[in-house]
């Protein structure tokens, strides 16, 4: 009887290494005696997760923020292959080691340290979402894990560079529109996803009889209300006979943007990484360098906290020094001015 309980278990053993990569010993007991024993796997849970997720894309958060979630978890699945050679793992078995090992694992793989933490905080949310499920038998492998993003310059282009794309004329159709709807977010710091959800109802004439964009951001919900001044204005003129539907300006896909906006770089002879979001920042930082308040840009970039805003502060500090330098310029002339008097 034992001989056979013993060859009962081998098949069982053999069974689950070979569908999940794993064993342990409460599981092959389970059925040896029976007992169903509901299975409390990390990945299983991500998939519940993202199940959940995908019903929100269109009320509180987008398609994009979605597959950043499927992405993690395409990216942790490899990291167990490839570190424990298993293809999933049991909630009880997270060790407090499993963030930095994570976090290692995306860096060889050439991920920046700001994308792996990305990846970290997807990870974690997912955890939380274990929690809110009523299973939390396991201990949390954040305890002693701190997230540690490290601050970036954000690319913007001057104004010069500004008008070099805005005056160039260009042969080809596809860079002529995607010119402008990048020389559209410079003036109006509106994000490319926002950018194609314009619609005629979003421009409002306001009661200083200027005419105003008013929307919400797909992103985070916010309003945001900006000025229509006369270069975007003119690019929604622009498009006005060649409308597909009820959408301001024409629609291109990310990928297709950030890749042509690197041929228009390269013909404004501009030597930066542009990709669309580098509009967004342009508009921020020409705001501020013509000392409108922060509070204000924040407001029309329609960011939930001013902190996020306050990424952008470092240009009034180049403000500040060319001020002070056209300031010493004319003490040195009056001074000058002076000294030949006397």
């Amino acid at each position: 009887q034992l001989d056979a309980i013993r060859s009962q278990i081998t098949i069982l053993y053999n069974q689950e290494m070979t569908i999940n990569g794993y064993c342990t010993p409460e599981k092959l007991k389970n059925q040896i005696l029976g007992v169903e024993e509901k299975t409390h796997t990390l990945l299983v849970y991500f998939d519940k997760f993202l199940e959940h997720y995908k019903l929100k894309v269109g009320i509180s958060t987008t398609w994009t923020t979605y597959t950043k979630y499927v992405l993690t978890r395409n990216k942790f699945e490899e990291f167990l292959n490839q570190k424990y050679n298993i293809k999933d793992i049991v909630l009880k078995e997270l060790s407090l080691s499993i963030p930095q090992e994570f976090y290692l694992f995306l860096r060889t793989n050439k991920s920046a340290n700001n994308d792996a933490m990305k990846h970290l905080q997807r990870l974690r949310a997912v955890l939380n979402f274990v929690k809110t499920m009523g299973y939390s038998d396991f201990i949390d492998p954040y305890l002693n894990f701190k997230m540690s993003f490290e601050k970036t310059n954000r690319e913007y282009l001057e104004r010069d560079e500004i008008e070099s794309i805005l005056n160039k004329k260009f042969i080809s159709e596809r860079l002529d529109k995607v010119r402008d709807l990048f020389i559209f977010s410079c003036y109006t710091g509106i994000s490319f996803g926002d950018i194609l959800e314009l619609k005629a109802e979003n421009i409002c004439l306001a009661f200083d009889q200027n005419l105003w964009i008013m929307g919400k951001r797909k992103k985070t919900g916010e309003k945001f209300n900006i000025r229509l001044l006369d270069i975007p204005k003119e690019i929604i003129e622009k498009y006005s006979k060649s409308r597909k539907g009820d959408k301001l300006l024409p629609c291109i896909t990310n990928q297709k943007m950030n890749e042509y906006l690197k041929e228009i770089a390269a013909l404004c002879g501009i030597n930066k990484n542009l990709t669309f979001h580098v509009a967004r920042h342009s508009f921020a930082t020409l705001c501020l360098t013509e000392g409108v308040p922060i509070e204000s840009v924040s407001k029309m970039l329609g960011h939930t906290d001013i902190k996020t805003t306050q990424v952008y502060a470092r240009i009034i500090d180049q403000k500040l020094s060319s001020d002070m330098d056209n300031l010493a310029l004319k003490l040195n002339q009056k001074q000058t001015k002076e000294k030949k008097v006397s």
